[in-house]
C-alpha cells in the first residue's frame, strides 16, 4: 500500500478541505448558540421583564459572549476570567456600606445641602425643579429620565461586551477605567459616607444631629416632615402634585406600565449603600464613558456623548438622587481617573517602545 508524502499537494488539499469543513461546522454551532441565546433573552424579557438587576445583566452578557466565542479556542474560558473584575466591583459596591460602618465615620447630612444653596444663591436645586416640573402623574418625558438613570447599570457593560468582541486591547483600557473609577468612588464612600437629597428631605436636623448612617426617618416618607426636612419646604406649581421632595426616578416606567422595572429598582436600592452620594458615581461613570468613546466614534455621535452626562446630571438632581455638588465632584473624579490612566497608557507605550516591543492589533 503506497504511503502518501505528508507534504504532497494531495495530502495538503485533503487537510485543507477537512479544516474547511470543521470551520464551517464551528461557525454553524456558533450561530446556533447565538440564536439560542437571543431567543432565551427575548423569552426572559417578555416573561420576567427587562434585566435591570446588575448581577443578572452580567450573567446575560457573559452567556452571550460565551455563545459568540464557540469554536474560537479557549476564548469561551476567558469569558469568566476577563469579566470577573466587573463582578468584584458589584460585590464591593454592595458591601461598601458595611465598610463605612466598620470605619465608623459619621454620615454627612448638612454639608452637601449647604453647598448647593451656596452655589445657587440660597436656592435648593432639587426643590426648585420638583416645584416647577413635578406633576401628579408622571409625564411622558419622565420615561426618558428613568431610562437614562438605569443606563448606568447597563451601558458600561454593553460597551465592554462590544469591545471584548472587537478589540481586546481597547477592552482592557476600558476595564482599567471602569474598575479604577469604581474603586476610587467606593473608597471615598467608605471614608466619607454622605446622604442623598431624598433621605435629607425625610429627616429633620434633630434626627441626624449625630451623623447616623441609617436613621429611621430615611426609611419613611417626606410627607409631613416639618419644613421639608433638611431640604426645605416645597410649594408645587401644579395642582395635585405632592408638596414634598420625592424619590421619583422610577416614575417614568409606571407611565409605561413597566411596574416590574420600577419594583426591581426599589428592590435593588434597598440592598445597596444608601449613603454613597459623594461623589456621584452615576455622574462620574457616564462622563468617563463619554470621554472614553469620544476619540473612538464618528463626529455625528459626539453630540450624544455631550448630552448624555448632562441629561444624567439633570436626572440625578430632579429625582432627588444627588445634589449638584455630588455631580460636580463626580465629574472631577472622572477627569482625574481619565487623565491618570491616559498618562499610565502613555508611559506604558513608551516603555514598550524603548524595549523594542510591538503592540499587536
Amino acid at each position: 500500500m503506497p504511503v502518501l508524502d505528508q507534504s504532497s499537494p494531495e495530502v495538503l488539499a485533503r487537510a485543507h478541505a477537512a479544516s474547511g469543513v470543521w470551520d464551517r461546522r464551528l461557525r454553524i454551532a456558533r450561530r446556533l448558540g447565538v440564536a439560542v441565546w437571543v431567543c432565551a433573552m427575548v423569552y426572559l424579557t417578555v416573561t420576567r421583564g427587562f434585566a435591570f438587576n446588575r448581577e443578572l445583566l452580567l450573567l446575560y452578557i457573559c452567556t452571550g459572549l460565551a455563545a459568540a466565542s464557540i469554536g474560537q479556542g479557549r476564548r469561551v474560558l476567558y469569558v469568566v476570567r476577563d469579566w470577573l473584575p466587573f463582578a468584584l466591583v458589584l460585590v464591593a459596591y454592595d458591601f461598601s456600606r458595611g465598610a463605612a460602618t466598620l470605619i465608623g465615620r459619621p454620615t454627612l447630612w448638612h454639608w452637601q445641602a449647604d453647598a448647593d444653596r451656596w452655589l445657587f444663591s440660597g436656592v435648593m436645586p432639587t426643590v426648585w425643579l420638583q416645584e416647577r416640573l413635578k406633576l401628579p402623574q408622571p409625564p411622558g418625558w419622565e420615561v426618558v429620565i428613568s431610562t437614562v438613570y438605569m443606563s448606568f447599570f447597563i451601558l458600561p457593560y454593553a460597551v465592554a461586551a462590544v469591545l471584548w468582541l472587537r478589540n481586546r486591547e481597547e477592552w482592557k483600557a476600558f476595564v482599567r477605567l471602569f474598575v479604577g473609577l469604581s474603586f476610587a468612588g467606593l473608597t471615598i464612600y467608605a471614608l466619607l459616607p454622605a446622604a442623598p437629597p431624598w433621605a435629607a428631605a425625610r429627616c429633620t436636623p434633630d434626627d441626624v444631629a449625630a451623623g447616623p448612617s441609617n436613621p429611621q426617618c430615611m426609611f419613611g416618607s417626606a410627607r409631613g416632615v416639618p419644613d421639608g426636612g433638611l431640604l426645605g419646604s416645597v410649594t408645587p406649581h401644579h395642582d395635585g402634585a405632592n408638596s414634598w421632595v420625592e424619590r421619583i426616578v422610577g416614575r417614568g416606567w409606571d407611565n409605561m406600565h413597566l411596574h416590574t422595572a420600577s419594583a426591581l429598582l426599589d428592590q435593588g436600592q434597598a440592598s445597596v449603600n444608601l449613603v454613597a452620594a459623594i461623589p456621584s458615581l452615576h455622574a462620574a461613570l457616564t462622563a468617563a464613558v463619554s470621554a472614553f468613546l469620544w476619540p473612538r466614534v464618528g463626529r455625528r455621535w459626539r453630540p450624544l456623548l455631550v448630552a448624555y452626562p448632562l441629561v444624567m446630571a439633570f436626572t440625578l438632581v430632579y429625582t432627588a438622587e444627588h445634589y449638584v455638588v455630588d455631580v460636580l465632584l463626580g465629574w472631577v473624579l472622572a477627569a482625574v481617573v481619565v487623565v491618570a490612566l491616559h498618562r499610565y497608557e502613555a508611559r506604558r507605550r513608551a516603555r514598550r517602545s524603548a524595549a523594542g516591543e510591538i503592540d499587536l492589533p
